[in-house]
């Protein structure tokens, strides 16, 4: 299962790399800006990173119980499912950058309707669910911890670059 596990969890990442890297091209050829403060070298390191560190601890651990490995898909599951929700309401404006189309209105559809930031709440669903499918007690806890730090970080930037707004502190 676990073997499955990390095939599932890369080809995901592949995916998603593949969609932001045309997305970003795209965005950059229409004069979309990224804004300088952006945590983005960080993130491109870390996000996998996590995975990674949760992968090999699970590996070096052994398999979870079954109940808590299948918590764990059901859990990357309906991360996913948010995600892919998110993505396809922002279409061809979702990148891993936070690259900002001049003119081009904030979206508020799909999920953007509920919530302000659904990609990064099914982001820590998704960690979460790593930690829970691979059984990775010390990985999980400090991945969820180290990337939500960037992700606070990464909402603030967003923020300041979407609603022009020069208040928001980004470096907390």
């Amino acid at each position: 299962m676990l073997f499955l596990s990390t095939a599932v969890v890369a080809l995901f990442l592949a995916v998603e790399t593949a969609v932001s890297l045309r997305h970003e091209r795209a965005l950059r050829a229409r004069g979309a800006v990224e804004p300088p403060d952006d945590v983005h070298r960080w993130m491109r390191m870390a996000y996998p990173g996590c995975f990674i560190a949760m992968i090999v601890e699970g590996l070096w651990r052994g398999q979870p119980p079954v109940p808590v490995w299948w918590a764990g898909v059901a859990l990357f599951a309906a991360s996913k499912a948010l995600k892919i929700w998110a993505i396809h309401a922002l279409g061809p404006l979702w990148s891993f950058r936070v690259l900002v189309l001049p003119g081009a209105p904030l979206v508020t559809t799909g999920p953007y309707r509920r919530l302000r930031h659904p990609n990064y709440v099914a982001v820590a669903g998704e960690l979460a669910a790593v930690a829970l499918m691979f059984g990775a007690p010390v990985a999980g806890p400090v991945s969820i911890v180290g990337f939500g730090w960037l992700m606070r970080r990464r909402i603030a930037v967003e923020e300041k670059a979407l609603t022009g707004r020069s208040d928001i502190e980004t470096e907390k």
